[in-house]
């Protein structure tokens, strides 16, 4: 049983709902991001979802494209993103980190390499978002071989006919995205995204998790009721962009923990 797993686990026999977080790996810098990724579990967040920076971010909205380029800028590499995680590991042997990113700069690296130093580091799931299923023998089937859950993106625009093939091979959990169109662009809405994760859970037993729109912890809470958690990531780094200490940008998570955990 992945931390993933073990952490939904715990989630269900206590009766609630998942918050996760997403960070920029080493935005504004390094240490900055290494400290706010330490106080995630204590904000209440339940996952952690670190991301990759990368120059050609395709799903992301101008806060997260920001993000990306202050962390190259900075010097942030996809190892000095894993040393993070290594470090964040030294203390906390428990809570969940996935990797959400693209797939050059894994591809760079040589998916074996990548996969064993991943694992050795303590990531426990991939978010790959510019690699569909019909990729999945270039990186999915390897990770889970390693050991390493591989998270699948469904979207408003995931039909039934599609579905199937989104969620074969997926684990840990779905990840659905609430809007089309990148992150930041717009609000999700509980009444449309309820009948969505209704259709997904129809047809597998991974939790499903909302993400994309969600900003305030009432948007949180209600999204979580809809659903088997919630997921922020513009709100949070949009408070790290705009210099916030981290004191503070730790307070604005745990408002939008205790929505989710509050659903």
């Amino acid at each position: 049983m992945s931390r993933i797993d073990a952490k939904f686990a715990a989630l269900k026999a206590e009766g609630k709902k998942a918050f996760v977080a997403y960070i920029m790996a080493g935005d504004p810098d390094y240490e900055t991001s290494l400290e706010v990724v330490k106080g995630l579990p204590g904000a209440g967040v339940d996952v952690i979802e670190l991301g990759l920076p990368f120059t050609d971010p395709m799903a992301d909205g101008p806060t997260i494209q920001l993000a990306g380029q202050r962390a190259l800028d900075g010097g942030m590499t996809l190892q000095r993103t894993l040393d993070l995680a290594r470090t964040f590991r030294e203390t906390d042997d428990t809570t969940p980190i996935v990797l959400m990113g693209y797939y050059n700069p894994i591809y760079s690296r040589g998916v074996d390499t990548f996969l064993t130093d991943a694992k050795a580091a303590g990531i426990d799931g991939l978010i790959v978002v510019d690699l569909p299923p019909e990729e999945d023998d270039e990186l999915c089937l390897p990770a889970q071989a390693a050991g390493l859950n591989f998270i699948r993106l469904a979207t408003p625009t995931t039909d039934d006919k599609r579905l199937p093939r989104v969620l074969q091979n997926t684990s840990g959990f779905v990840y659905y995205v609430s809007i089309t169109g990148i992150t930041g662009a717009a609000e999700a809405e509980a009444q449309d995204v309820g009948p969505e994760v209704a259709r997904i859970k129809s047809q597998t037993d991974l939790p499903v998790i909302v993400g994309f729109g969600i900003n305030t912890p009432e948007k949180s809470r209600t999204i979580a009721s809809v659903a088997d958690g919630a997921v922020v990531g513009s709100a949070i780094v949009g408070q790290i962009g705009a210099g916030k200490p981290v004191a503070e940008v730790l307070e604005f998570v745990k408002t939008l923990s205790d929505g989710a955990h509050s659903a």
